[in-house]
């Protein structure tokens, strides 16, 4: 499901013009980046949760020049879902 096609949905079950439901979604995944750009996780109850997860500092190989190289340590955004969604996921048939 792409964005577009959220805001369509949304905006069919609630009544609400598609031009505004789009800067609700927009301001919302902005808010969201903006909270973990600055290290804070986001918590969605019932949806899951925004987290940051730290990666510690490793020796990686360049196989086609035969060197190694020192990746810092560094912060990935992940999600992690309610226990509730995953297991709805989990039960739910294609």
């Amino acid at each position: 499901m792409t964005k577009a096609q959220i805001v369509s949905q949304i905006s069919k079950s609630t009544g609400i013009e598609k031009v505004l439901v789009m800067e609700v979604v927009e301001s919302m995944m902005e808010s969201i980046k903006t909270s973990m750009e600055n290290g804070d996780n986001v918590y969605l109850r019932g949806f899951g949760s925004f987290i940051l997860k730290a990666r510690a500092e490793k020796v990686a190989r360049n196989i086609s020049k035969n060197t190694s190289i020192v990746v810092p340590a560094h912060n990935i955004p992940a999600f992690k879902p309610a226990k509730e969604f995953a297991a709805n996921v989990r039960k739910s048939k294609k």
